[in-house]
Order: structure tokens, then C-alpha cells, then sequence
């Protein structure tokens, strides 16, 4: 088996929820593709291992399982935080309403996008679990163009110039 060389790969895709006739999720159709350094888990692996052998040019379609992809939903990431936390000026801030979606940081400093489930009395009760968790994705894309990565870019673990980080 030869071993993977790092690659860095564009793709358009749609995102769909369980099957290509589902809700549509995201779409980069019209927008910035996907670029992405394979090999340096970046990606969900099913994505990854769906694309990485693909050439400019070729079309993809493929489903992935939630257990697979973010995961199940968790109780555990039903979580009660202080209203202490979210106080401006002496109130909550307006950001705080049931429905809305909220950053928060996790105590290693990452952003982690919660879900407003309830405001109690003292506390309000978030979801942290990833919007899509629990769902089965379903890809269908284009593959835009595919080249090695530069050393620099696997020793930095990001693409560099044109849809990477540093212009």
C-alpha cells in the first residue's frame, strides 16, 4: 500500500440532512469552496477517505452515518451555566434568548457554538452538542483541484496562499 502523501484539496460541495433529497445544510456553490490539507485531520475521516483518491474534475456523492460524523447527541452536553456568566451592565445580554445560538469557551479556550434551551431564575440551561450531531450528512461536489501540499504547509498543518491562511 502506498503511503497517502499530504494533499491539498478544493472541493464545492452541498451539504444535505440524511440523503441527497434532504434539507439542504450548506452549500459553497457561489461562495469560497472547501480547501482543506488531507491527512492532518482536518475533515470528518469519511469525508476525507470519500475525496482524497478523486481527481480535478470528478463529481462525488456519498452519505455519512452521524456515529460517524459529529456524533450522537449527548445529555451530558445539556448544561447549566450561571447567569452570573452572561451579565452586561447589570443585565443579561441580549444575545440570551431561547432558540439563539451562542459562542462559548470550553476551559481548554476553544469556541464551542451552544444552543439557548431555557432562562431560569439563576441559571440557563444550554446545548453544547455540535448542530449536527445526531444527523446523517449527505455530500454531493465537484472536486476543484488537488496538488501536493508544500513542507511548509505539513509542518504548519494548514494550506498556505489561495484558500489557505497566509496571502
Amino acid at each position: 500500500m502506498t503511503q497517502t502523501k499530504h494533499k491539498v484539496i478544493s472541493v464545492n460541495y452541498n451539504l444535505h440532512r440524511d440523503n441527497e433529497h434532504g434539507d439542504m445544510i450548506e452549500s459553497t456553490i457561489g461562495k469560497a469552496p472547501l480547501t482543506f490539507l488531507s491527512g492532518m485531520g482536518q475533515m470528518i475521516p469519511d469525508f476525507e477517505n470519500n475525496v482524497v483518491g478523486l481527481v480535478v474534475g470528478d463529481n462525488f456523492s456519498f452519505g455519512i452515518k452521524s456515529e460517524n460524523a459529529y456524533g450522537s447527541k449527548s445529555d451530558e452536553a445539556i448544561i447549566e451555566l450561571s447567569h452570573e456568566i452572561f451579565i452586561q451592565d447589570g443585565k443579561l445580554v441580549d444575545e440570551v434568548f431561547v432558540g439563539n445560538m451562542i459562542p462559548l469557551q470550553d476551559q481548554n479556550g476553544h469556541v464551542v457554538q451552544a444552543v439557548v434551551l431555557k432562562i431560569n431564575d439563576t441559571t440557563i440551561t444550554m446545548d453544547i452538542n455540535h448542530p449536527l450531531a445526531g444527523q446523517d450528512l449527505y455530500f454531493t461536489g465537484t472536486i476543484l483541484s488537488v496538488r501536493e501540499a508544500t513542507s511548509d504547509e505539513v509542518s504548519h498543518g494548514h494550506v498556505h496562499g489561495e484558500g489557505g491562511h497566509h496571502h
